[in-house]
This record gives structure tokens, C-alpha cells and sequence, in this order.
């Protein structure tokens, strides 16, 4: 078991924050994997599982040991004339994955092309995009226990999906090491375009719609959308989309006719990015961290801001959309 003391993680973090991490190992292999939790165990350290990097902001240097997932692999495990299982290794690239599928003619997860982070990460947050999440094709993931190093598999059921939620990031938070993820994947013809804009581009281009199509579109609008990590520090939409109810809705349309909002079971989901918009955060900067031009969901970091800045814009977009709307803003990212 190799371990690295004081590692910079300014290059493993798409924020581009930089801080160290007291310890650290790559874990390439379950057995790795296995001496690192055992070590874990027996010196009582704290832990800290690290992925694509792209869904944390870091405010500080990571006490114990930072086990950086890099399980690599994606395999067919089992197909009839309709569908393939899939396996796909937690360090997978998701965006990886949605190319392999694209390349492979197998439908399901193509609305869900350029997603940053890794395949382990995405049934955590139960990743989501034009109409599509991943609950629709999970068949089960296998991970480790922290607490005694047992390899344990988990339905669909068992990890209670919701709105980028699922059981570990609640009940079992930070007490499972996701190794590998199981998908279902069609081979016929399903596109899933019941997401307006998608399907307004689509219509648009005159393209024919096949998974390479689909792809091409999602990827074109996401990259007006959103900037790029790699020349500006971000990690996509930085709050969830809040949920509220319809009586609610029209008393904010009294005030504000143009608001932005989607049916969601019965209820209501209002745009994160309008509310910011509309507490004039769109475009903002403070220090070296800032509100992204083209996208208000998205917080920024302009070069050289630490998370602690970063996280205190957060605290008062929230402040704002709070007094303005009486609504509060929850974190999609995960601040360490």
C-alpha cells in the first residue's frame, strides 16, 4: 500500500481550489482497496473518497487519508434480444461511459453526455439531465463497508433514489466505498425527448434522431451553457432546482410573471438559476470567485480563490434568494 503524505489536490478538484490531503493512495485495484480500509480500521483515521473531483468544493486541507478511486473497466454481464447489463468499474469517466454506450448503439444514458465525474459518483447524487436520470436504467452497485470492510450489493430500492439524492447521501453518507455500478441499457430505438429544449434543438438542426445525434445536441447546449473546468475553476450547477408546492408557485407568479418553473410529481420545481437571476447575482464577482455569466446555477472560481470565498458567495446567494423569495437554496455539491 503506497501512501503519499501532503499531496496537493489543486489538480484533482474542478474548482481548481488548492489544498492538501494529510494522506493519499490510488486505489486501482479492489485488493488496494481492501489494505486501505484495514488500515482505516485499525488506526482509527478519518477518510475522505475522491472521484472526478466535480461535484466537492474544498475548503480546507483533508485531515486522514484520501482514497482517490481510479477502478477502471466497463463490461456486458448479460444481454437477451432487447437489453444488455452492463458493468461498469466506480473510476469510470462517466462521460466515458456515455460514449462507450453511444459507440456500442445501446440506448438509455446519451441525454446524460458531458456530465463530469465518475461512474461511482452517479447514483450518490443520482445524476439527472434533459429528462433522464439515472434510476431509469440502475440495476445495483457493489460497495465496501468502512466499518467492518464487507462487500455488500444494493437494489435499486435500497438506495432510495430522489431529486439528486440517494441513501448515501443521507443514511449511509461517507460509510461506503462504491466499486462497481450495474446499468440496463436498450438496444432498440428509445429516445427520451420530453425535455423541451432538447427537443426544440433537435427539431431545429433537421438532424435525424439517432444516439449520435442526440449526443451531439445535448453536448452543443451544455457547452453554451456552461464553461469549461479545465480554463474556468467550477462544478456545474452548484444548488438544486428547490421543490415547492402549486399554491406557492402562484404567489410568486403574482409578483413575478416570468418565472421559470417544471411540473415534478405533483409538484413544483422552480429554477435555482432564475431565483439567483432575479437577486441579480448573474454575472458578479467577488475577490476571485464570482456567478458565471451565461449561467447563474453555476458558481465560478476566476483564478486563485480559495472554497472558503467561494463557499461564503454561496452563503449569500442564499441569504438573498431567501429574503427575496422565502425560499431555500440547497447545495447539489458537496462542501468539504
Amino acid at each position: 500500500m503506497l501512501l503519499e503524505n501532503n499531496k496537493s489536490l489543486i489538480n484533482l478538484n474542478t474548482f481548481g481550489v488548492n489544498y492538501f490531503a494529510e494522506k493519499f493512495i490510488n486505489i486501482n485495484t479492489e485488493e488496494i482497496l481492501k489494505e486501505s480500509i484495514d488500515y482505516i480500521i485499525k488506526n482509527k483515521i478519518k477518510y475522505f473518497v475522491l472521484g472526478g473531483g466535480s461535484n466537492i468544493l474544498i475548503t480546507k486541507n483533508i485531515e486522514g487519508i484520501v482514497l482517490f478511486n481510479q477502478l477502471k473497466g466497463i463490461e456486458i454481464i448479460n444481454e437477451d434480444e432487447n437489453s444488455v447489463i452492463i458493468k461498469a468499474q466506480s473510476g469510470v469517466v462517466w462521460n466515458d461511459l456515455v460514449n462507450w454506450s453511444i459507440k456500442n448503439n445501446l440506448w438509455g444514458i446519451e441525454n446524460l453526455i458531458l456530465i463530469p465525474g465518475t461512474v461511482g459518483a452517479a447514483p450518490i447524487q443520482n445524476i439527472g439531465a434533459y429528462g433522464v436520470e439515472i434510476k431509469d436504467v440502475f440495476k445495483s452497485l457493489t460497495a465496501y463497508n468502512f466499518e467492518t470492510n464487507e462487500k455488500i450489493k444494493f437494489n435499486k430500492e435500497e438506495c432510495s433514489f430522489g431529486y439528486r439524492e440517494s441513501v448515501f447521501k443521507n443514511k449511509l453518507k461517507n460509510k461506503f466505498f462504491i466499486t462497481e455500478v450495474e446499468f440496463e441499457l436498450n438496444k432498440n430505438k428509445k429516445p427520451i425527448l420530453n425535455y423541451e429544449a432538447l427537443n426544440l434543438e433537435l427539431k431545429k438542426s433537421n438532424l435525424p434522431i439517432t444516439l449520435k445525434n442526440i449526443g451531439k445536441i445535448v453536448s452543443e447546449i451544455r457547452n453554451r451553457k456552461l464553461p469549461d473546468p479545465k480554463k474556468l475553476g467550477n462544478s456545474g450547477s452548484f444548488f438544486k432546482n428547490p421543490i415547492i408546492d402549486i399554491g406557492f408557485l402562484n404567489e410568486i407568479k403574482n409578483n413575478f410573471p416570468d418565472v421559470k418553473y417544471f411540473s415534478h410529481n405533483n409538484k413544483i420545481k422552480i429554477s435555482a438559476g432564475w431565483l439567483i437571476e432575479k437577486c441579480d447575482w448573474k454575472g458578479k464577482k467577488i475577490n476571485n470567485c464570482g456567478v458565471y455569466e451565461k449561467q447563474a446555477l453555476v458558481l465560478v472560481n476566476f483564478g486563485n480563490s480559495s472554497g472558503k470565498e467561494i463557499s461564503d458567495l454561496s452563503i449569500k446567494i442564499k441569504k438573498d434568494v431567501k429574503h427575496k423569495f422565502n425560499i431555500n437554496l440547497i447545495e447539489e455539491v458537496q462542501i468539504i
